[in-house]
């Protein structure tokens, strides 16, 4: 069998193993910190190290079974009552945990150094130990006590704790640990690389192989699945759940169908009636009553077939509504999954400061979306470290105000009316409002007078701002101004809110609200220039019918009352840059975006309606679409474009700095007059279809779309275009040879073509210009002004 680079190696699996027994060891160890005589937590860490051991064995890294021993003689002292870990104990294990993620890096020679001085300090605290088998375990179990059983069902082996370390228990041991390390290589053989966690075996401890039983299947077990594989089922799903609903509308017009059949029974029937009174010939009696009669049959047929399609209707949209739920759900981690060190940083801060602190995390099965878990680690780091720094009092003052010297720290994630809401809470002082109102003046972000009068809510505003802190000095911990600020970053990014709410000398509470998911977006939808386009809901502050006479014009500038003050009025036609709409009633739709000094109004068309949209990520390939965040399918099937609001923002600054802001009255007259130039575009691809189409047309160009060589060739012949622009690898005819077709046109010839391909060779390029193309321009470097600047070099403006 040849080599898989793909493939890990055992070294590799070793790390990846190191890694896992590392979180058992945190988590055993940070259990004994609180109660040091947990059996439980005992028994894991020793069987953590023991494995860990073994396994360094097999792959020959030595400075890991030095360590692994080190800290398995800790364990095994403790189980036996002739030790007990006392917490500058449990911090040198600690510190040998940090270690052990890092063991195996061959570059990695600190490490080797960090393991000989960690070993010889647990071997000191050693020292002063009654040796083994001195002292009997205080929960050994009597000989003649049958074995636990364990969670397979079969008798649990003795702890190998229970007997002394010699060198054929070891020898045992490196079995089940060469045992683990196969297993993982088998399973890495038969699932895809990916930059997705590896499932790591299962100890040896835990589960050893039987040959004479069945195998069985674990519905809980990990596999290994590449994260873009998990998007493109997603996508598919949710394009399959949009076809679903096609059906639908569909059975309605067959409905249609069957009332003008009914119609047109009913009609003959009269006929038939009218007829009836006169004598007619016997052959035009009998192709009358067999009209009545296939009539009949075929209303009765199409009624069957009708009432078929609406139950395929049924239970096909509920079967595409499953898959794309279960699509959904394969996003989602448990919350527990991105907090796993967030425990040992809660108890390394509280030490640092002196402090004690009793950590809880409630919702640890909650499931998140796992883009949201992997940005909440950093704001999560910071609230807690706030909270700890900021909330919790030292031992001494929390006794003296009659509270545990104890500090109680939670954490808790849930749902809640279709959103994440994450909260954490301290039992602290709570927030010193005096001493922020102090602050704020003296960092001159509000005058005194003006201070004095901000309500509780307004105060804990200025907590969010970027370099706002309560510390007059930089500390490891806080003072810099980055905590809270951070969390605002990284929240309002989500599309969420934060929340801060305190009671003095009770405690502080920070609550996130967040999206259940960033796959699933609630949008309002809104046409511009002919076009819809998706803005996330959450960025919308409200929507409005403005009567045109309502806008003043002040300084240039368009403004609305609004909420007491007034904004600016700018039209989604500049931010997009696109034509304005040829009729104008005496109202305008108007959707208000941005917050404080940053709030605008933007007129748009008109609405269409509320939609949960699939978001579809952009090709990476094709850079920032400026205005675009996202793309995604309507019920119907059409393409629609997620609106960046951000983006928007930025563009309505710009304007306004060039003085480009135009009234909404500008340009109708002026574009009714003149002729849109006309352009093809023709490529496979739905995205680049898409998006070259909505970039052109947003310019004013009338754009017509072909999906294929064959399809662009049968559109030139039958309609004028001012421009083609395609792709090259396309199905059924490529793009050179559509370009060679056109050339060889005598009506055709003078017909400017660009190529816009992914292909970026020079041979390719050459290839395109052989052919007969205008143009060439790759895919690779593309993007909007270079598309546009292309274009207008070729046949000019939209409008001649």
């Amino acid at each position: 069998m040849t080599d898989d680079p793909r493939r890990p190696s055992l070294i590799d699996l070793f790390r990846e193993e190191a890694r896992t027994q590392a979180r058992v060891l945190n988590d055993g160890l940070l259990t004994l910190d609180r109660a040091p005589r947990d059996a439980a937590a005992l028994e894991a860490c020793m069987r953590a190290a023991h494995s860990l051991k073994g396994a360094a064995r097999i792959v020959g890294v030595q400075v890991g079974v030095e360590l692994a021993h080190a800290m398995e003689d800790c364990f095994v002292a403790a189980q036996e009552g002739r030790a007990l870990l006392d917490a500058a104990w449990i911090d040198e294990l600690l510190r040998g945990v940090d270690i052990v993620a890092r063991i195996g890096n061959d570059e990695d020679e600190s490490a080797r150094d960090a393991v000989s001085a960690c070993v010889a300090s647990l071997q000191a605290r050693m020292t002063g130990v009654v040796p083994h088998g001195t002292a009997m375990r205080r929960d050994a179990v009597p000989p003649a006590a049958s074995a636990p059983a364990r969670v397979d069902g079969s008798a649990s082996a003795p702890s190998v704790a229970t007997k002394p370390q010699t060198a054929s228990a070891d020898a045992d041991h490196d079995a089940d640990a060469a045992f683990n390390l196969l297993a993982s290589a088998l399973r890495a053989e038969a699932t895809p690389a990916s930059g997705t966690p590896f499932a790591p075996a299962p100890s040896a401890s835990a589960s050893a192989p039987n040959e004479t039983s069945a195998p069985t299947t674990d519905a809980s077990r990990m596999l290994r699945v590449r994260a873009d594989n998990l998007d493109r089922l997603l996508s598919l799903s949710g394009e399959s759940l949009v076809e679903s609903r096609w059906l639908k509308p569909f059975a309605q017009s067959m409905l249609r169908v069957k009332r003008v059949q009914r119609d047109g029974t009913r009609a003959l029937d009269q006929l038939h009636e009218t007829l009836a009174d006169l004598k007619l010939d016997p052959r035009a009696h009998a192709a009358l009553e067999e009209l009545r009669r296939l009539t009949a049959e075929s209303q009765h047929l199409l009624a069957e077939r009708l009432a078929d399609l609406e139950s395929f209707d049924r239970r096909s949209t509920h079967l595409s509504q499953q898959l794309y739920d279960a699509a959904l759900q394969c996003r989602m981690r448990p919350f527990g999954d991105g907090t796993s060190g967030l425990a040992r940083m809660v108890r390394d801060v509280a030490r640092s400061l002196g402090k004690k602190v009793r950590w809880q995390l409630v919702g640890e099965s909650t499931q998140v979306d796992r883009d949201i878990l992997d940005l909440l680690e950093a704001p999560l780091g910071h609230m807690l470290r706030n909270a700890i720094d900021h909330g919790i009092e030292a031992p001494a003052v929390r006794v003296a105000r009659g509270k545990s010297e104890e500090g109680t720290l939670t954490l808790d994630a849930r749902h809640t009316a279709g959103a994440l809401l994450i909260t954490v809470s301290d039992d602290g002082a709570g927030i010193d409002l005096d001493a922020l109102r102090t602050s704020i003046v003296g960092k001159k972000l509000a005058s005194s007078e003006t201070a004095a009068r901000l309500s509780e809510t307004e105060l804990l505003e200025f907590l969010l701002l970027p370099g706002f802190s309560l510390r007059d000095q930089v500390t490891e911990v806080s003072g810099r101004g980055v905590g809270l600020d951070a969390v605002h970053d990284v929240v309002k990014r989500v599309r969420g809110a934060v929340r801060i709410t305190h009671e003095p000398g009770v405690g502080t509470r920070v609550q996130l609200q967040l999206p259940l998911t960033l796959s699933v977006i609630r949008s309002l939808l809104v046409e511009v220039a002919g076009e819809p386009y998706a803005v996330p809901l959450a960025h919308v502050n409200r929507t409005l019918h403005v009567s045109r006479a309502d806008i003043e014009l002040l300084e240039g500038h368009q403004h609305i009352a609004f909420d007491g003050r007034r904004i600016g009025v700018v039209t989604a036609h500049q931010i997009l840059d696109t034509a304005p709409p040829a009729n104008e009633g005496d109202t305008v739709s108007l959707i208000v975006i941005g917050d404080g000094g940053e709030t605008y109004g933007v007129v748009v068309d008109r609405f269409l309606g509320e939609r949960m949209l699939v978001v579809q990520p952009l090709d990476r390939r094709l850079g920032k679409i400026r205005n675009i965040t996202a793309g995604a399918l309507m019920e119907n099937g059409d393409p629609v474009l997620i609106a960046d609001v951000d983006d928007w923002l930025r563009s309505v600054e710009r304007l306004v700095a060039g003085g480009d802001l135009k009234h909404t009255q500008h340009g109708a007259a002026l574009a009714a007059r003149r002729v849109t130039r006309r352009v093809l575009v023709v490529d496979d691809s739905l995205t680049v279809r898409e998006l070259e189409r909505k970039l052109l047309a947003t310019r004013g160009y009338d754009v017509t779309i072909a999906v294929d060589g064959m399809d662009g060739w049968n559109a030139v012949r039958g309609e004028h275009f001012d421009l083609v622009i395609t792709d090259i690898d396309m199905p059924r005819m490529d793009g050179i040879e559509l370009v060679t077709l056109i050339k060889r046109d005598p009506q055709l010839q003078s017909l400017p073509v660009m190529i816009v391909s992914y292909k970026d060779r020079e041979e390719d390029r050459r290839a395109g210009l052989n052919a007969g193309a205008d143009y060439y321009l790759a895919k690779g470097s593309f993007h909007d002004e270079a598309l546009l600047d292309a274009v207008r070099d070729l046949i000019g403006e939209a409008y001649g």
